[in-house]
């Protein structure tokens, strides 16, 4: 996958934990379901052990009330292709 495609479902991924801000009382329950989803998700996106630390990280995260704010897979993306500079 190239780094703008992973880039754009980056983005996607994180409104998709912003939903919880933006419906009330439907966000607790869905973030019992994002939760380990969105780990999942972040593991198959960034690979290796980097990727599975990110995926721990953003099940905390989004399993935490009130943390739903930190885009962490634009975080992670900023970090893997901008900090790091890994090639695509």
């Amino acid at each position: 996958m190239k780094k703008y495609q992973i880039l754009l479902l980056s983005l996607l991924f994180d409104a998709l934990g912003f939903v919880s801000f933006i419906i009330p009382g439907v966000g607790e329950f869905s973030d019992i379901i994002w939760a380990p989803v969105s780990a999942w998700l972040m593991t198959k996106l960034y690979a290796g052990k980097v990727g599975k630390i990110a995926g721990v990280i953003t099940f905390v995260e989004e399993a935490l009330p009130g943390f739903d704010v930190i885009p962490t897979f634009t975080l992670m993306w900023i970090y893997t292709f901008v900090i790091k500079k890994q090639k695509s």
